[in-house]
């Protein structure tokens, strides 16, 4: 696999993991740092390039994240991106201020230098999205205005013979049109990248280094049978064969039958030649988790628990060195330990760790990909395309797709509910057109009819997002026929649930997940 590698400084703003995903999607690898690595840290990475992100901070605030000016004088392409512009311009000796009118939302974007190299096949006019109260107001010594809007002058600069881009709007977002293009012209045009970052190279890179990081150390995989975790699985089989114990821990929380399915992909009459445990161990997660209804709380609890099963499991089979685990780099981010963003959740995988696991070391395999990437994976590693596109499903499970505490009672209703709900979109043919859904126990209780009788039941939330990446999401509009007849069938069907509700919030400012 090539070392081409592009570092994006990571200040703090919401769209920060889709600059890396946009780079990746050019077929070039990139990592994202937090703007307080050492700049020796990021040298390491014998960067072709640096992108510098957007950030809810003002420049010239006191305190604000800033750079050393150095960062723009290795002779190394830069190109800022919003609140990264305007750190640009400020560090070298130009300026930024409060703008008279805020910036925000799709804009038509003029190009003063058509022959600039970031804004090559990119028509003028064009439409960006900007999301800005602060901007450019004096370009530095060196630098050339390349567009402008009607409210922001300095939409663009650059000093050429520098290798320094700035641009007050952002191009990784999708409704910049030209968005992809603008990154692909950095990345390969003006750093020089060769673009020959694939799955297949990533997928025979990763099995040299895992069987040489390993040798003959005994591996326990922490197998769920979701995408992550198979995906991990193959790839740990692939490199270290009979090495590999996977551990598939039946924690009582998982989708109606999916235990049973798990076992008979992976257990000893699938088709792949793995070291399968199947642990029962519900009730001890019930018991764990009973009374516990703060989220973050019951994510730490099903994560510990799992460690513990895990350890139990190692002592029975022996000398076990490396624990391996289905961790993809959203669950890193997000997890605070990525970059400046705010920590959106923690889990098994990442944040619920205790700080006493017996074990050697954990692997991570999947952690620089995101979910897409690790679906390409599993593809190139000849999963079935039917386990490859599975629904994503939380390493805490039912327990966070129910409000409140969680009882056996209360996983059956979502069981059930859920199962109605995946039956009928796939019914309509909507699988493939939408990117999550699920069911949802809220913990709202209400007054219902039901026949001659008053009752006084739950009510379930359906989730159905369109996304590309996992970082962003929109509702999916899903036909009310289709929404008409999940909810008569849940009604029905389930019992002790009286109402059913549609969630359309985004993310953000809402989660994928419903908790």
């Amino acid at each position: 696999m090539t070392n081409e590698t592009v570092i994006v400084i990571d200040f703090g703003g919401q769209y920060n993991q889709l600059v890396a995903r946009r780079v990746r999607e050019c077929n070039v690898y990139c990592e994202i740092y937090s703007y307080k690595t050492d700049l020796k840290t990021i040298l390491a990475k014998n960067p072709k390039g640096i992108i510098l992100t957007g950030g809810p901070n003002s420049v010239y605030e006191k305190g604000a994240p800033t750079c050393n000016k150095e960062l723009f004088e290795l002779g190394i392409p830069v190109l800022g991106l919003c609140y990264g512009a305007q750190l640009m311009a400020h560090v070298l000796g130009g300026r930024a201020s409060r703008a008279d009118v805020r910036e925000y939302g799709k804009t038509e974007l003029n190009i003063n230098k058509t022959a600039s190299k970031i804004f090559f096949g990119v028509p003028t006019p064009t439409i960006c999205w900007m999301s800005h109260t602060d901007y450019i107001s004096k370009v530095a010594e060196g630098f050339e205005i390349t567009a402008h809007t009607k409210d922001c002058p300095v939409a663009a600069m650059e000093d050429e013979r520098r290798g320094l881009y700035a641009l007050q709007f952002h191009p990784e977002v999708l409704h910049t049109v030209k968005g992809k293009e603008i990154l692909n012209n950095f990345v390969r045009g003006i750093c020089g990248c060769k673009g020959d970052w694939r799955m297949d190279s990533f997928v025979e890179e990763a099995i040299t280094t895992l069987r040489g990081k390993i040798g003959q150390g005994k591996v326990l995989c922490a197998l769920s049978g979701g995408v992550d975790s198979s995906v991990a699985a193959v790839l740990l089989s692939k490199a270290i064969g009979n090495n590999l114990t996977c551990v598939f821990v039946d924690h009582g929380l998982l989708r109606k039958n999916e235990g049973d399915e798990v076992e008979s992909v992976f257990g000893p009459e699938g088709p792949y030649d793995l070291n399968f445990i199947r642990v029962n161990a519900s009730e001890r997660f019930y018991e764990k988790l009973s009374g516990v209804k703060e989220p973050e709380s019951k994510r730490k609890i099903i994560g510990e628990e799992f460690i513990r099963v895990f350890e139990e499991e190692a002592k029975k089979i022996g000398a076990v060195d490396f624990l391996v685990q289905g961790t993809i780099y959203p669950d890193v981010v997000e997890s605070g330990l990525g970059g400046e963003s705010a920590v959106i959740k923690s889990h098994h995988n990442v944040g619920g760790l205790p700080d006493y696991v017996d074990f050697k070391e954990i692997i991570e395999p999947l952690r620089d990909l995101f979910k897409d990437e690790v679906r390409k994976a599993g593809l190139e590693l000849g999963i079935p395309s039917n386990l490859v596109h599975r629904q994503p499903f939380p390493g805490p499970g039912l327990g966070i797709r129910i409000i409140g505490d969680v009882t056996p009672e209360k996983v059956k209703i979502v069981q059930d509910a859920d199962a109605i709900y995946r039956e009928e979109i796939e019914k309509a043919g909507l699988q493939s057109e939408i990117g999550q859904y699920f069911a949802a126990l809220t913990n709202l209780q209400s007054v219902g009819v039901m026949g001659d009788e008053r009752t006084y039941d739950y009510a379930i939330a359906l989730r159905a997002v369109n996304t590309i990446d996992f970082m962003t999401a929109d509702a999916a509009e899903i036909p009310f026929n289709v929404l008409k007849t999940v909810t008569n069938r849940i009604v029905n069907e389930v019992s002790h649930v009286n109402r059913v509700f549609y969630d359309v919030t985004s993310k953000p400012p809402g989660t994928i997940e419903f908790e």
